[in-house]
């Protein structure tokens, strides 16, 4: 059997980073143990025709969200072999999912392996915009020393109020992180906790439009969906609050590109942070690497070491189940055309 792994480049990662688990070199720690079974397993960093050609002879496809290989119906149809597809990581969305069951197709996604990573990603980045890190940090660089400039936008982030959008496991987290700092914390969710979960989390829930007028920063922690695309379109990032502070690394798609560049350059946001792009890898030219009062990350929020070994460990208990033609583990399962 023939697995694609379609992962970030890690150059030499094979000889001189063998811990860096999620690279097209290293697929994960997986060749040993596909290797004693006879199966063969092929790393590309590649998301074109490269790509295109290792798909078309494959069974099973391994991708990930910080270098995603977009899975869209022609990909499927070229594909002839495909039968799983397992997201290395938490995000599905550059699969097509309703295209993936039509073509018998099943998809999975290790759940949970790296929400504790991401919500200590959002924390930190939300210290950074709030306390002005970025000009502090560039002026250290430069070898300038000018308080009074860093100090004019520098806050404590005691006292003020957080708005979460978004509470699932990742958003959870990080309401629980964030309660020792001594914030006010609402939430929006499409499915609201319970009062027993929202005292243990310290929030309170609040309407989009409430939320997004009273808080002082705003932490993105939702999918993308059709929903959620352009959710924080100009309108939405007009309603914030003057001076406020916005971080996303949820989906980049969730905030219109343009708009987000519109109200920094204006002064209307004091600052955006995440590390999601759309498209991704982002190009050079994209314009939030350059827009003004940011302190954007590449997408490696949940790429720590010690979520790249919950990954790999995932994905080898998925592809252990379908090599020995026994039931995927349900809580990892997206798509599965055979159960219906």
């Amino acid at each position: 059997m023939k697995i694609l792994a379609v992962l970030y480049p890690g150059e030499r990662a094979e000889e001189e980073h063998p811990e860096v688990l999620a690279t097209a070199e290293n697929v994960l720690g997986l060749r040993p143990f596909l290797a004693e079974q006879g199966h063969e397993i092929v790393g590309t960093s590649d998301t074109g025709e490269e790509a295109d050609a290792q798909l078309a002879d494959a069974e099973v496809l391994i991708t990930t969200p910080f270098w995603p290989l977009y899975l869209d119906e022609k990909r499927m149809e070229r594909a002839r072999k495909l039968k799983l597809v397992i997201t290395a990581g938490v995000g599905s969305d550059h699969i097509d999912m309703e295209a993936a069951g039509r073509h018998g197709i099943r998809v999975t996604e290790v759940t949970d392996s790296n929400v504790v990573s991401v919500a200590e990603h959002n924390v930190m980045q939300i210290l950074a915009l709030v306390r002005n890190l970025i000009p502090g940090y560039q002026q250290a660089v430069a070898g300038r020393w000018d308080v009074a400039e860093v100090s004019r936008d520098a806050h404590d982030l005691e006292g003020k109020t957080v708005g979460l959008v978004g509470l699932g496991a990742i958003g959870a987290r990080t309401a629980l992180r964030l309660k020792g700092f001594d914030v006010r914390m609402l939430y929006y969710a499409n499915h609201r906790r319970s009062p027993a979960e929202e005292t243990t989390l310290g929030v309170k829930y609040a309407r989009l439009d409430d939320l997004v007028a009273e808080s002082d920063v705003i932490c993105l922690a939702l999918p993308l969906m059709a929903g959620s695309k352009a959710l924080f379109d100009r309108e939405r990032l007009n309603a914030m609050k003057p001076g406020s502070w916005l971080v996303n690394t949820a989906r980049g798609a969730i905030v219109d590109t343009d708009a987000l560049v519109a109200a920094l350059e204006s002064g209307h946001l004091a600052g955006y942070a995440g590390d999601t792009w759309y498209p991704e890898p982002a190009p050079a030219d994209h314009p939030w690497r350059t827009m003004p009062r940011h302190a954007m990350t590449i997408h490696y929020s949940g790429m720590t070491i010690e979520a790249q070994k919950r990954i790999a460990a995932g994905v080898e208990e998925i592809l252990r189940a379908h090599l020995g033609d026994q039931p995927l583990p349900s809580d990892y399962v997206l798509v599965d055309p055979t159960s219906s």
